[in-house]
């Protein structure tokens, strides 16, 4: 079973071992080589990304497998910063059951963003299948992509 909650500091470093793990593994999927984006590979980065965004861990039976960030961006409009799980437990749904815990844990958001690099097919898949649309480049290889929710609730 799934679970999605706060990532804490000292999980930091744990993250970034798994982070690490899982964005070597794009080397499979088109990567031109070992590496990934910033901070991907750092205890210090994943908890200042703790300070500035709402970090999650992904878990499954309580052992953390992966971790997403989300910033808010404007009113209802969040990005999600980064989305990751590790390679041995990838292709079982992990990464979708923690996508629906999103939409759940913000259900006024009305637009969500990303970006992820145009040459990796796996994430680019990964996210039109749970409801991302391409909508342009970052001008450095990237592509960008956005999810709306049109009937999204308003408080009451």
């Amino acid at each position: 079973m799934v679970q999605v909650e706060r990532a804490r500091p000292s999980d930091a470093s744990l993250l970034a071992q798994i982070s690490e793990r899982a964005f070597h593994s794009d080397i499979h999927c088109g990567a031109p080589g070992i590496g990934g984006p910033p901070g991907y590979n750092l205890a210090a980065w994943q908890a200042q990304m703790m300070r500035l965004g709402d970090y999650y861990k992904i878990m499954v039976d309580g052992q953390i497998v992966g971790g997403l960030i989300v910033f808010r961006k404007g009113t209802r409009q969040y990005e999600l910063g980064r989305i990751f799980v590790a390679p041995e437990v990838q292709n079982q749904g992990i990464g979708t059951q923690a996508m629906e815990f999103l939409w759940k844990a913000y259900p006024l958001a009305k637009c969500w963003t990303l970006g992820t690099p145009a040459w990796n097919h796996r994430t680019r898949h990964f996210y039109q299948k749970v409801g991302f649309v391409e909508v342009g480049e970052d001008g450095r290889g990237g592509i960008l992509l956005e999810r709306r929710i049109a009937a999204a609730p308003t408080r009451t």
